[in-house]
């Protein structure tokens, strides 16, 4: 039998390949990094093609290393950001650029949308109320504003299902990433004709629906030529890469919670039966049957990976930048004495869903060091987070503790203080490797590698650590959290689009 799986995660900075045993294990990885482009206010864009350039160069850096053959991969999968508008043409061509979870652009053409059919239809249909970020506006503006583009698109794909494609031609949606399309009825989990045609979009565009472990092809031959995979291996549909990652650290039960550290923040909450909230995000898990009731943040570790290139030591790798960071930030007391940051780095998504929010540093004075802005930096991401949990538990969704996931997992301090803030246990289990991990379980309890998905974590996820909360700092943290609320309050007013409209 075949040994290992194979997981493809399309992130916001970099795509990852990563290779693991039955266990779990890594045997092997590598990821290539691609950038982002900013051409307007709103706009934040990647190039699909990168993703795919991306996934070549790193399954043959994997496959040159000698760890790992092709002939040893069961099957692939995949997973990626959310709320893509990748167009492609009836060769499979990419006709532009694709706007990313970051963009904004749509908000107009979300407010009006909303007025016209009307917010509580909408959110009782899909789950979600129509904001810019999601993937509806987005299809929306290529329609209004780049018409000649819509009219080559044979299929629109979300991140994750471009690579599918690229892999086996074939075009799919999975369930997990459908939920950014508010004419996808989220209880029945199929498109609904008739909300599509008030929005004015033709299915005919839209992708498939599959299951996320379902198999929905093999590696073509051109495919193979290219990553070096064989041809004939089984891909799965894959999914979203917060759903992924919470697959990845074990959530697959009622009540348990990913908290998610990778460039974007939040959590997710495992739940057996539909619950929408207003100012949350509601999708469906990869495990089916079940829901993820999502606080999405644009502050997490892209807030790392920007104070590390804008005030990292020059020539320094980034890796002993985030140790100094971390011991700086350690000798920093709880509050960072007054130090607060907001972590509004690209808008807002949930609980205030501004795409005009901005990023602030308020309290500094002659006294305040960079460990005072690294502090702080991490304790105002983990003002977001609390502010997402408290958002569940008044919708009536309660979380005990949570499984950590990402590079911020990796530090230890970062996680202390988001278990100190949220006052919730913090376990940690492979926080790198979750996302690929838990695109690679679909495709092995896709292939049957593993009978179920109880087997697959089981066998899988194991917790390296536990952080409890420290009482100690419980009253910093609650004074603390009491003024980041009031400073957005205090501020929001002055937050505009930068062209004055």
């Amino acid at each position: 039998m075949k040994e290992y799986l194979l997981g493809i995660d399309v992130g916001t900075s970099a795509l990852k390949a990563a290779v693991f045993d039955r266990e779990g294990r890594l045997v092997d990885s590598a990821s290539v990094s691609y950038p982002t482009y900013y051409p307007a206010p709103g706009f934040a864009e990647q190039e699909p093609d990168d993703w795919w350039r991306a996934s070549v160069q790193a399954l043959r850096t994997i496959f040159s290393a000698g760890k790992v053959r092709p002939e040893d991969i069961a099957a692939v999968g995949t997973d990626g950001q959310g709320w893509a508008n990748v167009l492609t043409d009836a060769d499979g061509q990419v006709l532009a650029r694709t706007p990313i979870w970051l963009d904004t652009r749509s908000e107009v053409i979300a407010e009006e949308m909303t007025e016209k059919i009307g917010e509580d239809a909408i959110f009782q249909l899909s789950g979600n109320l129509l904001r810019p970020s999601y993937s509806t506006g987005k299809l929306l503006y290529t329609m209004r504003f780049q018409p000649e583009l819509f009219a080559q698109t044979a299929s629109v794909l979300q991140s994750n299902g471009f690579i599918v494609k690229r892999l086996t031609g074939e075009d799919t949606l999975d369930r997990s990433q459908a939920y950014g399309y508010h004419f996808y009825d989220m209880r029945s989990g199929v498109y609904d004709r008739e909300m599509a045609e008030r929005f004015g979009i033709p299915l005919s565009v839209l992708p498939r629906l599959a299951s996320s472990s379902e198999i929905v092809g093999a590696v073509s031959q051109e495919a193979a030529e290219e990553t070096g995979l064989l041809p004939g291996t089984p891909v799965a549909a894959g999914g979203l890469d917060a759903a992924c990652a919470t697959l990845g650290a074990g959530v697959i039960h009622n009540g348990e919670t990913q908290e998610q550290g990778g460039q974007a923040g939040g959590m997710s909450i495992c739940m057996d039966e539909y619950h929408a909230d207003r100012a949350l995000i509601l999708g469906a898990h990869v495990v089916p049957g079940k829901y993820l009731l999502q606080g999405g943040t644009t502050g997490g570790g892209g807030v790392m990976r920007w104070l590390t290139r804008e005030f990292g030591a020059e020539g320094k790798p980034e890796h002993a930048v985030l140790d100094e960071f971390n011991r700086i930030a350690e000798a920093v007391p709880a509050g960072s004495k007054g130090l607060l940051f907001l972590p509004y780095m690209a808008g807002e998504r949930s609980p205030i869903w501004n795409p005009h929010a901005k990023g602030v540093y308020y309290g500094l004075d002659f006294s305040k060091t960079k460990g005072h802005f690294v502090r702080a930096a991490m304790e105002g991401t983990a003002y977001a987070l609390q502010h997402n949990l408290q958002t569940a538990e008044k919708a009536g969704v309660f979380v005990s503790e949570l499984r950590a996931t990402g590079g911020s997992a990796n530090s230890v301090l970062w996680t202390q203080i988001k278990a100190d803030v949220t006052g919730k246990k913090i376990l940690v289990s492979g926080s790198d490797t979750a996302t690929p991990l838990g695109a690679a379980i679909l495709a092995g309890v896709g292939c049957g590698y593993y009978r179920d998905f109880e087997e697959a974590v089981r066998q899988t996820v194991r917790v390296k650590r536990v952080q409890e909360p420290d009482e100690t700092h419980r009253e910093a943290y609650r004074h603390g959290f009491g003024r980041y609320i009031a400073l957005y309050e205090a501020l929001k007013g002055q937050m505009q689009p930068e062209d004055g409209r």
